[in-house]
């Protein structure tokens, strides 16, 4: 910062190098796009006639296009879709059936009830709340900041969640650093004053009231020192170094007081982004990649029914509870020490007083919600039935409301989210008037719930909670057309006959025991996924370790399911996703912080999935024998 003062040219060089490196990127980018395919052409010029190479050609375009990000990567998704008919693997009308499947239905209407979640800050209800009852103690704060954010990653997307969660957290460690000082100057003079009291207790109330005074002297004087502190800190780093006779530790001496505050902040902002993900990993919606894995063993095995909300959920929720009290001890151990009972106390005579500050912060970002209104309360009644819904449609164990219909196999989750998502459109956000309550009771609930969510009158009284826009605003649908192109590369690997000639390539893996080529897959989707995005390697993944466990006679969710999860680790570095990003636009953090954490969470993470596959996975998804439902679907392929 120094040197931007005295040599302000220097900060103009490095301008324009920056911006030189940006456009040898982007023309990098430029010839990945020209090159790949050129240099790949030879692939089905050479072997016209084999469905098999055409396929791989197209296969390897995408992929390339995916993880280099030549391109968006929904247009990377539109590849296949032109590719197919071309060369004859698929028919135009097969390619476009594949890009819009049930599971879009599924995200239409969870984006719905996330819209209006999002639009009448229920989510920032649900975060405040649950970190008042947390507290202000390092530890608790941090554990309060991950259980909210869990829960709400499970049904809003990890990036939605991240970016709601990080502006609180942002605001409560503020108030932390703001007040560090004061607070300790205060807690010094108040300490004195207990020490002065039990001196010159016997010496009279008189001398006791000159003592008094200076106590408030010394307490004023001590408050302009830290401001002046503060003054020259900032003065600091503004002046050239050759001015500076005083040589503090300038890392803690503006942005942050101590190096325990900057601690802090490293562990809690780390701890959202790795909260985000591990919510995201317990529902079906909770993650594209959860919903390109549904999707696609559906498809592939349409008479298996081993994956629905329910038997996800019972699977992930063990996952994501040791993960999350695991991750918890692991950044708190790495970044704030092994104290825990001094950073974890819930007892009141404990708190300091930045503590206290901390949780009046909170109370009155609490306070400025004002009371649960009318379209809350809606939100959230919508939000328990949807999840009641899916949970109570095919629980395994009895028989679900599915069974009260003649016909079987019409009703799926998708059909709970669309309804209950179209509802939203036609709901008023205004609650409705009843002639017993009286006109003036109506009108002074409406200014209340408008100043609480301070919004403009609506000058249509029958205004929904969502409209068009609101649901446009959140729709993902780079990701609906990514998960369209993964499908319809699944269904040309299946009718070319790619998938099968993969398999035999593998067969020397078949004398591995079925735990091992699991644990082989975790680690390497584990590892690509830092450097490619989430969908676009589950996307690839996904064929090849299906056509694998075919071939090794392996029931293909023990492979599936793990592989699935840990492609949402992509935790170690800012690109392995947007929650990262998001954390380290903060500034809190460095790689080499994140590098540090993340593999912690990413050893946790595996060791996790592993652990589950191998216990209560067993039982769940009947994974001790190589199902039926395999060979059927085999057959009807063959067909």
């Amino acid at each position: 910062m120094r040197e931007s003062v005295i040599q302000p040219h220097q900060n103009t060089r490095s301008f324009n190098s920056t911006g030189m490196l940006r456009n040898i990127w982007r023309a990098r980018k430029l010839l990945l796009v020209i090159l790949i395919p050129l240099l790949l052409l030879p692939l089905p010029v050479l072997y016209p006639d084999s469905p098999e190479a055409q396929c791989a050609y197209v296969l390897i375009v995408t992929a390339v296009y995916w993880v280099s990000e030549a391109v968006p990567l929904g247009a990377a998704a539109m590849v296949p879709a032109f590719l197919f008919p071309l060369f004859g693997v698929l028919k135009a009308s097969e390619v476009a059936s594949e890009y819009f499947k049930d599971t879009t239905l599924l995200l239409i209407g969870v984006i719905c009830l996330a819209a209006s979640i999002e639009k009448w800050n229920l989510h920032k209800r649900i975060a405040l709340r649950m970190v008042m009852l947390a507290g202000a103690k390092p530890g608790m704060l941090v554990l309060g900041f991950m259980c909210c954010t869990v829960f709400l990653s499970m049904w809003l997307s990890n990036t939605s969640t991240t970016a709601m969660v990080m502006p609180i957290a942002e605001a409560v460690l503020q108030q932390l650093i703001n007040t560090s000082l004061e607070s300790d100057a205060e807690l010094t003079v108040i300490t004195d004053t207990d020490s002065i009291e039990d001196a010159y207790t016997s010496s009279g109330s008189h001398k006791y009231e000159d003592e008094n005074e200076k106590k408030q002297l010394e307490l004023i004087y001590l408050k302009e020192n830290a401001a002046k502190k503060n003054q020259l800190d900032q003065k600091m780093l503004t002046e050239p170094q050759g001015q500076n006779q005083i040589n503090p530790i300038k890392e803690y001496s503006s942005k942050y007081k101590t190096k325990h505050d900057h601690m802090i902040c490293k562990c809690l902002s780390l701890s959202i982004t790795y909260a985000a993900t591990i919510g995201g990993l317990m529902t079906i919606t909770g993650t594209s990649t959860n919903l390109i894995f549904a999707e696609q063993f559906n498809n592939r095995y349409p008479e298996s029914r081993s994956i629905n909300f329910g038997t996800w959920f019972v699977f992930s929720f063990p996952i994501a509870i040791i993960m999350l009290v695991l991750t918890w001890i692991w950044m708190h151990w790495l970044f704030l020490g092994c104290n825990f009972k001094e950073t974890c106390s819930l007892s009141k005579k404990r708190k300091t007083k930045r503590e206290e500050m901390s949780e009046r912060r909170i109370q009155e970002e609490y306070e400025k919600l004002g009371p649960f209104s009318y379209p809350e309360m809606v939100t959230g009644i919508f939000f328990v039935l949807m999840t009641l819904l899916w949970f109570t449609r095919e629980p395994g164990f009895v028989p679900g409301w599915t069974s009260l219909f003649e016909r079987k196999g019409y009703r799926t989750d998708a059909t709970v989210s669309i309804f209950l998502g179209f509802l939203l459109f036609l709901i008023p956000a205004k609650k409705p008037s009843f002639p017993c309550y009286g006109k003036m009771n109506e009108d002074e609930e409406s200014a209340k719930d408008r100043k609480n969510l301070n919004v403009s009158k609506d000058p249509n009284p029958l205004a929904p909670l969502i409209n068009w826009k609101d649901f446009q605003k959140h729709m993902p649908w780079e990701i609906v057309i990514l998960v369209g192109g993964g499908y319809a590369l699944a269904a040309g690997c299946k009718v070319s006959g790619l998938s099968d000639w993969i398999g035999r390539q593998m067969e020397p893996m078949s004398n591995l025991p079925a735990w091992a080529v699991t644990l082989i897959a975790c680690l390497l989707v584990s590892v690509v996924t830092e450097f490619a995005s989430n969908p676009a390697t589950i996307t690839v993944f996904l064929p090849i370790l299906s056509t694998l466990s075919e071939t090794l006679q392996i029931n293909p969710l023990y492979t599936l399911i793990p592989a699935t999860m840990c492609v949402s680790f992509a935790v170690m570095l800012p690109v392995g996703n947007p929650p990262n990003a998001i954390v380290f636009s903060y500034g809190h953090c460095q790689i080499q912080d994140m590098v540090k954490a993340g593999f912690g969470v990413n050893v946790i993470g595996v060791v996790a999935v592993m652990l589950a596959i191998t216990t209560w996975g067993f039982p769940l998804f009947q994974l001790e024998h190589f199902p039926d439902w395999v060979s059927t679907s085999n057959i009807t392929r063959g067909l």
